[in-house]
C-alpha cells in the first residue's frame, strides 16, 4: 500500500520536505564566491551533480536568490570544494544566513588558499576544488540552476592513490532529510556488464 501525494495539493515546505528525504544522499557543492565588492562568500549546495564530461561542467541548484547566486551572476565565477566529513560543523555553520557584508571564511574560521584559475578562494582544507565559471542559468519556478565549466581542479595528494581520488580518503558528505547528514558508509564495487558478455546476448 502506498500513500498517494499530489503536489498541487500540497504547500510548498511540505513537498520539499519529501524531496529532500526521498532524494538521498545528495552530494554538496560548498561553493565559494566573491561578491563585486570583494566580499567571499561560502555556502553549502544539496542540489549538485555533474552536467556535462566534455567540456567538463557542474551544476548547482540556488533555491531562492542567495548570496552564492547573486555572486556568480555578478562575477561569472566560483569554486565548488568537496565537503569532508571532518569539517562538518564547519560546513553546516556556512549555511547560517550572514548579511551579505560578512564573509563566511571569516565568520566560521575557515582557512582560504588562492585559486589558480578564478578570483574566488578555494577552501584550504578542501581535499577537491573545482574552479569554474559560469556557462549559463535556467530559472525554474522559485529557483536557479547554475552550470559551470570546470576550469580547473585542484586535488590534494593525501586522497590520491595512483593518481585517482580515493572516496574512503575524500570521505565526502552528504545531505539526507530533515537535519540529516550522511557519511561514507559501505562502498560496493561491481564492473558494468557489456551486453557481449550478458548471459544468452547471443541467441538474440
Amino acid at each position: 500500500m502506498r500513500i498517494e501525494l499530489d503536489p498541487a495539493q500540497h504547500d510548498r515546505n511540505t513537498f520539499y520536505r519529501l524531496l529532500t528525504a526521498s532524494v538521498v544522499p545528495r552530494p554538496i557543492a560548498w561553493v565559494s564566491t566573491t561578491s563585486a565588492d570583494g566580499v567571499d562568500n561560502l555556502a553549502p549546495h544539496s542540489f549538485f551533480t555533474v552536467a556535462c564530461v566534455s567540456p567538463p561542467m557542474v551544476q548547482f541548484t540556488s533555491v531562492g536568490r542567495k548570496d552564492s547566486l547573486r555572486n556568480v551572476e555578478a562575477t561569472g565565477e566560483f569554486v565548488v570544494n568537496l565537503a569532508p566529513e571532518q569539517l562538518f560543523e564547519q560546513i553546516n555553520a556556512t549555511g547560517t544566513d550572514f548579511p551579505h557584508r560578512l564573509s563566511e571564511f571569516d565568520a566560521v574560521g575557515i582557512a582560504r588558499e588562492p585559486s589558480t584559475r578564478v578570483k574566488p578562494p578555494r577552501v584550504a582544507a578542501s581535499p577537491v576544488a573545482l574552479e569554474c565559471r559560469l556557462h549559463s542559468t535556467v530559472l525554474l519556478g522559485d529557483s536557479t540552476v547554475v552550470f559551470g565549466e570546470v576550469v580547473h581542479a585542484a586535488v590534494s595528494d593525501a586522497v590520491l592513490v595512483d593518481g585517482h581520488p580515493e572516496v574512503d580518503r575524500m570521505r565526502p558528505l552528504t545531505r539526507l532529510g530533515k537535519d540529516e547528514w550522511g557519511t561514507l558508509g559501505e562502498v560496493l564495487e561491481i564492473s558494468r556488464i557489456r551486453y557481449a558478455d550478458w548471459p544468452d546476448a547471443q541467441k538474440s
